[in-house]
């Protein structure tokens, strides 16, 4: 073979290929499952550019992540792995080990940049981690380009997100000796090594980055959707690989609601720490008594009683995937019926070979359909005092905006799936797609247009941005110009524009912050700028500028406040949806500042909190101050086990 000529430029992979559990080391040592649970995740390539610059450096350390392996406990640092080693290259990365720890380093990172790349797919936009509160009053925020990931920081059984580091911190512990004929007693788990485990703390972080107010207990929902968020990207990404959803359609028989492993979440964590099956299932649950898997049955009353987080997200993660259970059964349907010659009941034996994988490829794409869905609706949500009902309906209108014919009938799945569990959203009057959808603005006000002429000079500019850094700074300048034009004049042309979105420029409301320089527009905040280009399925195109305002009132928890009570803080605010093409506010999405039936909810909330003598009553308290949430709500419930 003739030598490459000398200066020929070699364009770079698309994909860095990186072997990985599937799963969980567990699922290798089981005979059933060992052949599928060791796969190629193929990541988005960071290596060595033509000019020779590195960009993914040892650790690995690349645009997005910084892997930093320091083990307290031990006092040691692990040599960090180098993914552009030649010999590490040639075999797509190290092989599965879990004594290895430059093996822990690259599966940690493998998952979060599969996660990563989930959601940039799905947003449209590249993702931003929330940004370092420096407290300094010129430059009080700064970006964070890398976010820190320690697979082994803690000597305990649990994992988490710090906001405050940004960071992931993994644990490792010995496992239980409850379960013998299932693991050593004793033996070292790593949560690192676990897929479900890094994509649902990276999700934390994801979500952290785009909505910051979700951590705020403001409803039971609220943290029980950034548990239950986490948990549904985690479920859905087991659908990316081909070998496992082969093995387990043809195992179950291509039916997805009975035991399987891809409804599961954390299967070595849950027996590890004493559990009958896995940490958490959207399916069905182990008898605790028996051991016996048994399928889950929607129970509205569960969503009026449950209020642990973990708990009550088990009843979002259940109900979506319930609604992609009956998008897989209408996808599937004219096969099954092919297969059993028109009866719909399959025949005895195993399933042809064709039969599986081209049910495990309608499984894959309504998963991933599902899973897009899901994290494209982020963009459709109040940036505050989320509930599920809200969520449900950013999901009907994030696809109704982009794919307008629903000819699978993928809304009513949710629906139906939602209102099975008792989910229902405030302020409709019926459960239809149009009831559902956020409402449009009308058009025929021109409240909008001064703010829309402040944006459009720059309306075209996102799409050239040439790093994630020039988006965050020029987002933030962009908002700061915003937020000052509103401040000094823009507050007078909007007094109508405020009604729409449920914030105020009037200092008439009881506890309104009002602006520290004595202005006499109250206090507010641009809290976000992100610019998203999405194409949908039949080529047509969505160039949006979401837009995110917060206000704060100091309230009493009490209506009638005794001497040194505790205030409480009680936001509105709106989220913002501008068609850069056409310079039309479309939706404004809000959760008005002037509610006093809101309040009134959040009052009884937090006064239940207050008495409540619960683990969850102590887990509020501390919460309050503590600049560790997820390290305190995952360690108070083994891991989010109630």
């Amino acid at each position: 073979m003739a030598a490459m000529k000398k200066g020929t430029v070699v364009s770079r992979p698309a994909y860095r290929r990186l072997r990985g559990y599937a799963f969980d080391p567990s699922l290798s040592v089981q005979l059933d499952t060992a052949v599928v649970n060791e796969t190629i995740y193929k990541v988005m390539w960071e290596g060595q550019s033509n000019d020779g610059d590195e960009d993914l450096k040892p650790g690995p350390v690349g645009e997005y992540l910084e892997v930093v392996d320091y083990d307290p406990a031990s006092a040691c640092f692990y040599e960090p792995i180098d993914l552009n080693a030649p010999i590490i290259l040639a075999q797509d990365g190290l092989p599965p080990s879990e004594g290895n720890p430059q093996f822990h380093q690259q599966m940690v990172y493998a998952v979060i940049m599969i996660t990563i790349c989930n959601f940039e797919r799905a947003l449209g936009r590249p993702v931003l981690w929330a940004p370092h509160d420096t407290g300094n009053g010129t430059r009080r925020y700064e970006f964070v380009r890398r976010l820190r990931i320690y697979p082994h920081a803690l000597r305990e059984a649990n994992a988490y997100y710090s906001p405050e580091k940004k960071a992931l911190l993994f644990g490792y512990f010995p496992a239980s000796s409850e379960r013998p004929d299932r693991y050593l007693p004793g033996g070292i788990v790593f949560t690192c090594l676990s897929h479900d485990i890094i994509a649902h703390e990276t999700t934390h972080a994801l979500l952290d980055g785009m909505h910051s107010r979700f951590i705020e207990a403001s409803n039971p929902d609220a943290l029980a959707f950034h548990e239950a968020f986490a948990d549904i990207v985690a479920l859905f990404q087991h659908f990316s690989s081909p070998d496992v959803l082969q093995h387990q359609i043809a195992r179950t028989r291509g039916d997805l609601a009975s035991h399987n492993l891809l409804g599961e979440l954390a299967q070595e964590f849950g027996e590890a720490i004493g559990n009958y099956g896995a940490l958490r299932s959207a399916i069905g649950e182990h008898d605790p008594k028996t051991g016996q898997w048994q399928p889950h049955r929607p129970d509205p009353e569960e969503y009026q009683t449950l209020t642990e987080p973990h708990a009550r997200g088990a009843i979002l993660v259940a109900a979506v995937f319930d609604a992609f259970l009956a998008i897989y059964r209408s996808r599937v349907a004219d096969l099954l019926r092919i297969a059993s010659s028109g009866t719909g009941v399959l025949p005895e034996g195993a399933l042809h070979p064709d039969l599986v994988n081209r049910l495990a490829d309608e499984a894959a794409k309504s998963a991933q359909h599902v899973l897009n869905l899901c994290i494209r609706a982020l963009d459709y949500c109040p940036p505050v005092d989320i509930g599920f009902g809200d969520y449900l309906r950013a999901i009907i209108t994030a696809d109704v905006d982009l794919i307008p014919e629903d000819t699978r009938g993928y809304r009513i799945a949710f629906i139906e799936a939602f209102r099975r569990r008792g989910i229902y959203p405030l302020d409709v009057r019926t459960l239809s797609v149009e009831s559902l959808r956020w409402p449009l603005v009308d058009q025929s006000q021109d409240f909008f247009q001064p703010l829309a002429q402040r944006l459009r000079d720059v309306a075209g500019q996102f799409a050239y941005f040439e790093s994630r850094q020039r988006v965050y700074e020029e987002t933030e300048k962009i908002g700061a110009e915003l937020h000052e034009w509103i401040e000094r004049e823009g507050h007078t042309l909007l007094q109508e524009f405020s009604k729409v979105a449920g914030i105020t420029f009037g200092l008439g409301l009881d506890g309104l912050r009002e602006d520290a320089q004595g202005s006499k527009v109250p206090r507010f905040q641009i809290h976000s700028l992100r610019p998203a280009r999405r194409i949908g399925p039949d080529s047509n195109s969505l160039n949006q500028l979401i837009i995110s305002i917060i206000q704060s009132r100091d309230v009493a928890v009490t209506p009638q406040p005794r001497r040194n009570e505790l205030n409480m803080v009680f936001r509105g605010g709106c989220t913002l949806i501008l068609d850069l093409d056409t310079m039309q506010l479309r939706y404004a999405i809000k959760k008005d500042i002037a509610d006093q039936a809101r309040l009134e909810r959040q009052r009884q909330y937090r006064l239940g909190l207050m008495t409540d003598g619960s683990p969850r009553a102590t887990y509020f308290k501390q919460l309050k101050n503590t600049e560790e949430p997820f390290a305190l709500l995952h360690r108070n419930f083994d891991f989010g086990r109630p």
